[in-house]
């Protein structure tokens, strides 16, 4: 092999991206609290990012080594195209998914894509032109493992423009083609040549045709597991997952025996070494869900918790050891410069290999036991510790292996460059094979490396027993009860360990009740089934899940259950309409349960939206007064209640397009009393109700709902007829809709949000007002419009109170959002003008009753039609325009004298809420 031919080209710039990729990762890592979908951005920044530019690069490199092909200008300038291509692909779609805009997604992976199959291309046309190797089949791992890519990044865009009606199957399909497709063939078929020369010995002689045999069975065994996911078919899952694990056997025999020959005593063969374990592991703990649940009939859903498990234990123990492993051999031999520069740039990245390495997995090995959250976070940092500590040795190697060949080449002159090591072993002196151009630190005594070792175990060690010293009740290590000293008290280690799988989905857990021995240390497995809502989970213990997104998983670890305990859903609404969960301890005197959901209050959700309020009124002691005798700030402006002027009239119909966002911001709603309301803001932003559209009979308005809140929101507008499916659907954090239609029938039509539970939403903010004009509407002096509402008060700046809500008596009722506002600011009109006022009750529960003291109507309209209409003659009047939440009108009225005249809402008790006002008439 012309190791120096095949190698030119392959400059160390090549791996920048990677390290960037791997930079970010641990930015990510760091502030994943303040990011969205934080789990799916580590996972695809490693995956789509580091992992798949490190493939694209030193795929290449091995398919030229390996068909011993020379590398071209034309070769590498094509190559420089696709790793562009590829990362340009792979960070628009980072960007594109979380923040929920589509088109920027489709776009990356459009990118993302091309890149992958013109490298596929590429290999395929250098495989039909070259005379391959023993090894030169291993090339057809790195094709094969690209289509697995196309099509896994095509299900993955398609998943993230919000199709597919078994999401959770898909998304586990989508995890499996590029797991197993994807980087597990690359990685496979890269290590049947690059683990014996890591170990710096020479490759079994079955090795090679083992290969060629072993790839039909993984790319068939990935294909039958994807399908399996993709149907919810547990038994073809489990099936193809242990069909890739026969296949695996396959290569691993002559790993092991290279192994047995020459041991692994570098850092990058320790780390590749026990990344292969953690790849094995991972699969067939899934492949054991799979068939578990096969076996036993369990729902598909426990395979996919299981998955939501594996695959950060995959990714972290998988992949990333198994890049940094590589990367630490290949570069500096890449850098080259002879024996001496190249022993020099491995040593640097040997530091501390045997430490780094057990510190790292014993870290993952603890976070994958069942222990408190705390241990879970500092095991965590950890590993971080240990694997990002190849960032800063990357650059110490390449700087020392640039001074090494600096210096030889001063003290020698012209020294030979040193390519590529035989990847195969065969090209190279029966010496050089067993020795190799490098002296590793894993030169070192064995006891030094073992002492590494040791030290990595107790750094370890040391977290959890810190863990357990600031969190002891973890352990075990807290006093019994009062009175229950005999009693022996499990401790975190001896108590037995239940694990439940729960489902978050149609405002219900599943199952809603956990029978729990006591003593037992309970794993409660949370996965959002529903299609667009978040969940969480909250234990009137005090442990909580975060806040999951649809088909997020969590695990929460409930600790040693000795009582029963009662759980629900924070998100504002959702306890209210079932959401809880009960935890029953069995095998105590008197059989203890959960509290009763009904009666029970708990301090643990009281800052959940109201969530945890008391019985009775359903208030809690800390929210908000209304005083309707206070007086607002020297700052208040009232909402203008002037009717929007309509556009300039048409040849025909009118398109109107508006963008409503949805933003949480702290509106005052009375005197001194604020609340945090969800709103549609348009011309006035942060109030309640949303801007006022305005048009005729025949108009078309495109609406865009912008969601910049933190839940999901939707938007139903009543004075548009068409199928609620897809433009009613809720949508998540960041991501917006257009909503389109044609308005064919007058009235004054409310607008609102229409995500579970409706109430909640609309009682803290969304709603708005839709005036059409019926054809041949006279012309009026005046038009006001007023929105009648209610609010039921959260604590001072919170959000609705939703028990409260469910007594259906509010503490405020408003119009246009603002108790008596218009006391304060009165409306204007002038003695003989017509005003004419658009009235639309937005509930949730009270109806209205509109009426002006010292006023007369004679003109109603309601619903579509005229009640009373002055046009018409006769000496007939109205009093008052009643309305129904949900149904609107407006009146007409002349103003005799000058003077002041109070309009409110003569259920009476509702104008003593707020619902009430003055017109300020002028002579």
């Amino acid at each position: 092999m012309r190791a120096a031919s095949t190698t030119r080209g392959f400059q160390p710039l090549r791996d920048l991206p990677t390290v960037l990729w791997l930079l970010l990762l641990v930015l990510v890592t760091i502030a994943h609290r303040d990011l969205p979908a934080p789990r799916w951005l580590m996972l695809h920044v490693l995956l789509l990012g580091a992992a798949t530019h490190a493939i694209l690069v030193w795929s290449q490199y091995f398919s030229f080594a390996l068909l011993r092909s020379k590398q071209s200008s034309s070769d590498r300038s094509r190559q420089t195209w696709r790793l562009a291509l590829s990362n340009a692909g792979a960070a628009l779609v980072v960007i594109g998914v979380p923040l929920g805009v589509w088109p920027v997604t489709v776009a990356g992976a459009a990118l993302l894509i091309a890149a992958v199959a013109w490298h596929a291309a590429s290999l395929v046309s250098r495989l039909r032109g070259a005379l391959a190797g023993r090894f030169g089949r291993t090339v057809r791992y790195y094709v094969a493992a690209a289509a697995f890519l196309i099509v896994g990044a095509s299900l993955g865009t398609w998943l993230a423009g919000g199709f597919g009606a078994d999401r959770e199957r898909l998304v586990l399909a989508h995890a499996l083609i590029n797991l197993l497709g994807w980087v597990g063939l690359t990685v496979t078929g890269t290590l049947v040549t690059l683990w014996p020369t890591m170990l710096r010995t020479r490759a079994d002689e079955q090795a090679g045709p083992s290969a060629a045999r072993a790839l039909p069975v993984l790319a068939v065994a990935a294909a039958v597991a994807t399908a399996g996911a993709a149907l919810g078919a547990s038994g073809v899952l489990a099936l193809g997952l242990l069909g890739y694990a026969a296949g695996l056997v396959l290569i691993a025999i002559g790993m092991v025996r290279a192994a047995r020959s020459a041991p692994p005593r570098s850092f990058a063969a320790g780390s590749a070494g026990m990344a292969v374990l953690w790849g094995v592991g991972t699969l067939l703990a899934l492949a054991g869900t799979a068939l578990h649940a096969w076996s036993t009939g369990a729902d598909f859903v426990a395979v996919r918790a299981a998955m939501d498990a594996v695959v950060p234990y995959a990714a972290a123990g998988f992949v990333a050891q198994v890049l940094i492993g590589a990367l630490s051999y290949l570069v500096p031999v890449v850098l080259g410069g002879g024996p001496t520069p190249v022993r020099t740039g491995t040593r640097a990245l040997d530091r501390g290999g045997a430490l780094r390495i057990a510190t790292a997995n014993v870290a993952l090995v603890v976070c994958a036991l069942p222990v408190s959250s705390l241990m879970r976070v500092i095991a965590s940092m950890l590993y971080l510790i240990a694997v990002g500590s190849f960032l800063p040795l990357l650059v110490i190697a390449m700087r020392a292996q640039r001074r090494a060949k600096q210096a030889q080449a001063a003290g020698a002159g012209a020294a030979p460059v040193a390519g590529a090591a035989s990847v195969a072993g065969a090209a190279q002196p029966a010496a050089a094979r067993r020795r190799g151009p490098i002296a590793p630190e894993g030169e070192r005594p064995a006891g030094q490396r073992s002492g590494q070792a040791v030290a990595g175990l107790l750094a370890v060690v040391l977290a959890v027993v810190i863990a357990a010293a600031v969190q002891p009740q973890d352990l075990g290590l807290t006093a019994p009860p009062a009175g229950a000293a005999a009693a022996a008290q499990p401790t975190a280690e001896s108590a037995p360990v239940q694990t439940v799988e729960v489902s978050a989905a149609d405002m219900r857990f599943t199952p809603s009740r956990i029978e729990v021995p006591a003593g037992t240390r309970l794993v409660i497995e949370l996965t959002n089934a529903d299609a667009e809502i978040e969940h969480d989970l909250v234990l009137d213990t005090g442990v909580r899940s975060p806040r999951l997104a649809p088909g997020e998983h969590a695990s929460i670890d409930a600790g040693i259950v000795t009582a029963g305990a009662e759980g629900w859903c924070s998100v504002i609404g959702h306890r209210q309409m079932g959401m809880t969960l009960a935890i029953v301890v069995t095998g105590e005197p008197g059989g203890a349960t959960a509290p009763d959901a009904a009666h029970h209050h708990s301090a643990a959700g009281a800052g959940d939206g109201g969530d945890a309020s008391a019985a009775g009124d359903g208030h809690d002691a800390s929210d908000a007064v209304y005083d309707p005798m206070a007086e607002p700030g020297a700052g208040f402006t009232a909402r203008d209640a002037a009717l929007p002027p309509l556009p300039p009239p048409a040849d025909g119909p009118v398109t109107h397009r508006e963008t409503l966002t949805v933003t949480e911001q702290v509106v005052e709603v009375a005197p001194g009393v604020r609340q945090t309301l969800w709103t549609f803001d348009g011309a006035v932003p942060g109030t309640a109700p949303g801007p006022t559209l305005h048009g005729r009979v025949g108009d078309r308005f495109e609406i865009t709902l912008v969601n910049d809140g933190t839940i999901g929101h939707s938007i139903d507008f009543h004075a548009g007829a068409l199928a609620p499916d897809e433009p009613m659907r809720t949508i998540g954090p960041g991501e917006a809709l257009t909503y389109a239609f044609t308005a064919e029938r007058a009235g004054i039509w409310m607008y609102h949000c229409a995500t579970m539970p409706m109430s909640a939403h609309i009682a803290n903010g969304m709603f708005g007002a839709v005036v059409i004009e019926p054809e041949g509407l006279p012309e009026v002096d005046r038009s006001y419009v007023l929105v009648q509402s209610e609010l039921y008060l959260g604590p001072q700046d919170g959000e609705v109170d939703v028990a409260q809500l469910a007594t259906g008596q509010p503490d405020i009722v408003a119009f246009n959002g603002y108790a008596r506002q218009y006391e304060h600011a009165p409306l204007a009109a002038r003695v003989g003008e017509r005003v004419r006022v658009w009235l639309l009750d937005a509930g949730v529960a009270r109806p209205s009753s509109f009426h002006v003291v010292g006023g007369q109507f004679d003109t109603t309209w309601a619903e579509g039609d005229y009640l009373l209409d002055a046009r018409e003659g006769g000496d007939g009047g109205a009093q008052a325009l009643a309305l129904q939440p949900a149904q609107g009108g407006f009146v007409e009225l002349v103003f005799p004298e000058a003077g002041h005249y109070p309009f409110l809402s003569h259920v009476m008790i509702d104008a003593d809420r707020g619902a009430q006002g003055v017109f300020e008439v002028a002579q």
